[in-house]
């Protein structure tokens, strides 16, 4: 399909003025802008094109001698690749000229609902921190106390960062609002963008005399002490929320504490998601004839049958001895205890003979003897 003309577009005359052409565009761009109601993006991509080209008075004079074939759509030609901006129908718009691009334009098609907010609600730093427990305290759960330094309310003002007995007033510049607005000019007209108001800091207010203690900050560095319940079942690396206990805001709320848990190793167990592993070193006797040994859990020593003819490598599991879990249920894994047998390394001479005794007794004979 044929394109259509540039002029008939903007709905100029071939002999419209620069002023005519911005005019034209402007009221058309406005119009047809896909963010606004009722807009088309076809529409506006066509009457920005037509004006990409029609402003530029080499690019005007080559579209009057040949029109849509001329050379300024060719690639490496004024509105070919590398000029920058975007692509319609091959050729490239630079929009820079609108000083603070799209996201300026978008605030004006849309009523400035990108544009900064003023008092928006605020809240207090989130802090982290580090606890190290003991093994079996991951495993049972346990309490900590923690110690360290955060924003806090001033006590003397009480958040409000005046003096006492002073009065708060409205802030001058921003009259009251928390933020400021500036306009910029563009090719599209005056764009109004609002900034968070830099002598109040958005709070619309400010006192009339400053704090003494907090310096009008209205919040102070305190050392406090919180505690903290950490659960049956946590696992190290793990994070607990403290809602509520991080630092302090002098108007909105206080923000979260972090608390990453560290867990100690233990030097006998093991663990491996719900459950506990460990290992025992039995004698080769106690392998073939069987019998019971202590095994350390974390509920302390636990007795387990070792049944005759046990081979090494053998696993025996101790049910719930493991991990509780961390929901409601608190269901515990269990412990499982790996054995290696034992072969002795230095034998007497009873030792030897009653060895040689057995595997004669067994029909074969010692492979020493062969």
């Amino acid at each position: 399909m044929a394109k259509r003309d540039y002029y008939d577009i903007l709905g100029v005359s071939k002999s419209a003025s620069a002023d005519e052409l911005k005019r034209a565009y402007r009221k058309l761009a406005m119009k047809h802008h896909p963010d606004k109601h009722g807009g088309d993006d076809k529409e506006f991509k066509e009457v920005a094109e037509a004006y990409e080209v029609l402003k530029d008075s080499q690019k005007r004079q080559q579209y009057d001698q040949f029109g849509h074939n001329g050379p300024f759509g060719g690639a490496g030609g004024p509105g070919g690749p590398g000029a920058g901006g975007f692509d319609f129908n091959g050729q490239q718009f630079d929009f820079s000229q609108f000083g603070g691009g799209f996201g300026d334009i978008f605030d004006m098609f849309t009523g400035g609902q990108q544009q900064a907010r003023g008092r928006q609600q605020r809240r207090g730093a989130d802090l982290e921190t580090a606890v190290t427990i003991e093994f079996k305290d991951a495993i049972f759960g346990t309490e900590e106390t923690l110690h360290f330094n955060s924003e806090d309310k001033c006590d003397r003002c009480h958040g409000k960062g005046a003096e006492p007995g002073s009065k708060v007033k409205t802030c001058d510049t921003c009259k009251g609002q928390g933020q400021v607005t500036r306009v910029q000019q563009t090719i599209l007209g005056s764009i109004r963008q609002a900034a968070v108001c830099h002598t109040c800091n958005g709070e619309g207010e400010i006192p009339e005399k400053k704090c003494e203690h907090c310096h009008g900050k209205g919040t102070v560095k305190k050392a406090r002490t919180v505690k903290v319940k950490i659960p049956a079942g946590i696992d190290n690396g793990s994070t607990i929320r403290l809602q509520g206990q991080g630092g302090a805001d002098r108007k909105g709320p206080n923000g979260d504490l972090y608390v990453h848990i560290r867990v100690k190793p233990h030097k006998d167990l093991r663990r491996v998601d719900q459950n506990i592993v460990s290992t025992a070193t039995i004698p080769m006797t106690l392998a073939a004839l069987g019998g019971e040994i202590e095994v350390l859990t974390v509920d302390g020593d636990v007795t387990l049958k070792i049944p005759a003819g046990t081979q090494s490598a053998k696993q025996f599991k101790l049910s719930d001895h493991g991990v509780p879990s961390l929901s409601r249920s608190g269901k515990r894994g269990d412990h499982i205890v790996t054995v290696t047998v034992e072969t002795p390394t230095k034998l007497t001479s009873k030792q030897k003979q009653l060895l040689e005794e057995f595997e004669e007794a067994s029909g074969k004979k010692p492979f020493w003897k062969k």
